[in-house]
């Protein structure tokens, strides 16, 4: 097989066998504005070992990277660290062609994959704490069940010191460079905080266990071999840090003013509520929906204290893109969150209290009274909203404290 695709060396023994999607721009509802990886491993071993296969379509992709270090026939074994089809998609196609003597999988994987494809080849389903022999080398397993599909787990190469990471510590980024140290640092915390925000949030409670089982593994001097994005091997201390921070969701001055508006009414009101955080302390950042996605809007909340939503009612209902924004939230779960609701009418007026009724269902602390504006807001209108901004922000203070 020709190698048109060149493999990237990480240890002695790993090299980077993966795919770069340099067109992806949406994932799961979210935007991805820079592309994503698709991450896969080989294992040099006695028994050849390939950590995690690629999305279907970029199969010749990975398997001309793996041509060029060794012929795909030579792989022994297979790990899968995670089912979602990003990952395994080609894996039916690989086993196929390489026809390895085993396929590894946690317990809940194992069910997964046979669920997925019908496979022939049986899956041989590894536990928490196992490890199997490569031969010259071993690899153990850390069951990482909901991080973030039930299946999860980490495989971690102790005697290179590489933590196969699977989606968690990821980021989706196509580059041409593997590693966290040839990437702008102002780039690798924009989109780790976004793939946090956007995938892992709702998880922030395993997350946390998480890194307490990691922290075991003693490998902030080591390399974390992700599936998406850069591989970490100059400075995994800084995206743990991160980590512990979102996990925790503790709450800062900063309020995120979510909103959207047919006639500049409902737009006039979110701008005099940032006034009025402003002049409370807090730091205000407006989310107008004609111009920002929901992925915004989620990766905004990641370092937030409150959320303050504004919708016209239209059709008496929330508007749509403001009710699309909530659904996309609601199902991130936020927490430790004060907030408000705010909008103009023209003469039925529900969408404020449904609103009202949606941060409610998220466990948002509603503060004040909701500003309800017919038509154009009037001078009262407003200074309601800045007063109700004011207020918010001096709650957040306290919260703060």
């Amino acid at each position: 097989m020709s190698a048109h695709f060149r493999a990237a060396k990480v240890t002695d023994h790993v090299y980077w066998v993966g795919a770069i999607d340099w067109s992806l721009r949406e994932f799961h509802g979210h935007l991805t504005s820079r592309g994503t990886t698709y991450n896969a491993y080989l294992i040099l071993a006695d028994k050849i070992t390939l950590v995690d296969t690629v999305k279907s379509s970029f199969k010749g992709e990975m398997l001309s990277r793996i041509a060029s270090v060794i012929d795909p026939g030579d792989i022994t074994y297979i790990i899968s660290n995670h089912s979602e089809m990003d990952h395994s998609g080609c894996l039916p196609e690989v086993i196929q062609a390489v026809k390895p003597e085993k396929v590894f999988a946690s317990v809940m994987g194992a069910s997964a994959l046979a669920e997925h494809f019908r496979l022939d080849q049986e899956i041989v389903a590894v536990k928490d704490g196992e490890s199997i022999s490569l031969g010259n080398m071993n690899v153990a397993f850390v069951e990482t069940r909901m991080l973030h599909w039930p299946d999860s787990m980490f495989t971690y190469l102790a005697e290179d010191g590489v933590l196969f990471s699977q989606d968690v510590f990821s980021m989706h980024l196509a580059s041409t460079e593997r590693f966290d140290d040839e990437i702008d640092d102002d780039i690798l915390e924009d989109e780790a905080a976004k793939y946090f925000a956007n995938i892992l949030l709702p998880l922030s409670t395993p997350v946390a266990r998480l890194l307490e089982k990691v922290g075991g593994l003693d490998i902030t001097k080591g390399i974390v071999a992700t599936d998406h994005g850069p591989i970490w091997r100059k400075d995994f201390s800084k995206i743990l840090d991160l980590y512990s921070r979102w996990a925790a969701q503790e709450p800062t001055e900063k309020a995120v003013v979510v909103y959207d508006t047919m006639y500049e009414s409902t737009a006039s009101m979110a701008r005099a509520i940032a006034e009025g955080l402003r002049a409370g302390g807090a730091n205000a950042k407006l989310l107008p929906l004609r111009a920002c996605h929901r992925t915004d809007v989620a990766t905004e909340m990641l370092d937030a204290g409150a959320l303050l939503v504004g919708s016209p009612t239209f059709n008496n209902n929330i508007f749509p893109t403001v009710a699309d924004a909530l659904t996309y939230l609601k199902g991130l779960k936020p927490r430790n969150l004060i907030g408000a609701a705010f909008g103009s009418y023209g003469w039925s007026g529900e969408a404020v209290g449904q609103v009202e009724d949606v941060l409610r269902g998220m466990k948002v602390d509603l503060v004040g009274e909701s500003v309800k504006a017919k038509y154009v807001p009037d001078d009262e209108a407003l200074a309601q909203c800045h007063s109700l901004g004011v207020l918010v922000a001096e709650k957040l203070k306290e919260l703060c404290e």
